[in-house]
């Protein structure tokens, strides 16, 4: 009898006590209504893109800079979860997928997916949310126009139709989404950075973006999925981004079942347009956000001349945030710039890196922050 009444009672505890929010599907980064809940609190978010942390080869060097962005308030990080080459660079020499004119071999190893491992086991670590993006529409490291000769196109434009290319993209996301799939580390996944078809029928990559969102969501129910994409395709003031022109209809796109929220980015020297032409792109976005109750993520800003850093990206912010009632959600400025200490080298200046512990970093990290609250 006594045994039983202490089941019982051990029973009733456990019944009791509320689920850890630290474990589980109580800590995946979900959609709530026009915003986004990160380990239950909903509310706008702050981050930033990183490119080359998945390349880094010290495990030390990801480490402290994770804990360079849990210390600023950072909770978002978009990096790139492709790495795509023709030719074996060698084992020293970060790469993911080796493309041949019979296929694609996906590099597991050390030298491989094991360093996307490495950021992964970072960001739980330290309470930072992955983005993580599957191919690129540019060439740079080796995008869709690697998959090229495996399967027998020669555009982007053929890439998205083409099945035998999508084939080989799709089996590299269940590889990629087979190794995180219970990662609370996890924010998104991500179809492709900044996809574009020139010319084509919207049709095309609505298309493309249907098929793969389901694909991607047959695999994993849990994680949020999006575009990203560079917002263009939308009613505006007929400037060059606002056309149609690059094959993107973002509001057909995001009213997709399986495209959680909507991505846009913004470089008005590449795009002919003015800096303060920048606040209108976002509200503009915001709008359709709102009307569809999808958030958007304002995923990539920048501005080359370092001089304007902080007084241009600072008013893009204030915008996006005040418009967090308004459809907006969060935002990520390109790019995160860092030492990294086993070389003591800087990353990457691509003229937009906002380096750790400067006064743009003050600017538009550590004031930024404390303005969301």
């Amino acid at each position: 009898m006594k045994l039983a009444f202490l089941l019982s009672v051990l029973i009733t505890a456990a019944i009791a006590l509320p689920s850890n929010p630290n474990n589980g599907r109580a800590s995946i980064s979900k959609v709530d209504g026009t915003k986004f809940n990160i380990d239950g609190v909903t509310k706008y978010y702050a981050g930033t893109n990183s490119y080359w942390i998945p390349f880094l080869t010290n495990d030390g060097d990801v480490d402290t800079i994770m804990s360079h962005l849990q210390t600023s308030g950072h909770k978002i990080l978009r990096i790139w979860g492709f790495n795509d080459v023709k030719s074996n660079p060698g084992s020293g020499t970060v790469y993911f997928q080796l493309f041949s004119s019979s296929g694609a071999t996906i590099n597991t190893g050390a030298n491989g997916l094991q360093r996307l491992d490495a950021v992964v086991k970072a960001a739980e670590k330290y309470g930072i949310r992955l983005i993580i993006n599957f191919v690129n529409n540019w060439t740079d490291f080796g995008g869709m126009a690697a998959y090229f000769s495996a399967c027998g196109v020669n555009s982007n434009e053929q890439w998205y139709a083409a099945t035998r290319c999508q084939t080989i993209y799709q089996n590299y996301i269940k590889a990629v989404v087979a190794r995180y799939r219970t990662s609370t580390a996890i924010f998104a996944w991500e179809l492709a950075n900044e996809p574009r078809c020139k010319g084509c029928q919207t049709s095309v990559l609505t298309s493309w973006i249907r098929k793969t969102s389901d694909y991607i969501k047959s695999l994993d129910t849990d994680h949020m999925i999006t575009v990203g994409d560079e917002g263009f395709g939308l009613a505006g003031d007929g400037s060059y981004p606002y056309q149609f022109s690059e094959g993107i209809d973002w509001a057909a796109n995001l009213a997709l079942p399986n495209i959680s929220f909507g991505t846009f980015h913004l470089y008005p020297s590449g795009w002919g347009v003015s800096n303060s032409w920048g606040n209108s792109w976002i509200t503009s976005h915001a709008k359709i956000c709102k009307q569809l109750n999808k958030p958007c993520l304002f995923e990539e800003y920048g501005v080359t001349t370092e001089a304007q850093h902080c007084s241009v990206e600072s008013e893009w912010q204030k915008t996006s945030l005040g418009a967090k009632e308004e459809g907006m959600a969060g935002d990520l400025f390109w790019q995160l710039g860092d030492t990294v200490k086993s070389s003591g080298q800087k990353t990457h200046n691509d003229g937009h890196t906002i380096y750790y512990g400067s006064s743009d970093w003050k600017c538009l990290v550590d004031e930024h922050v404390k303005r969301i609250g």
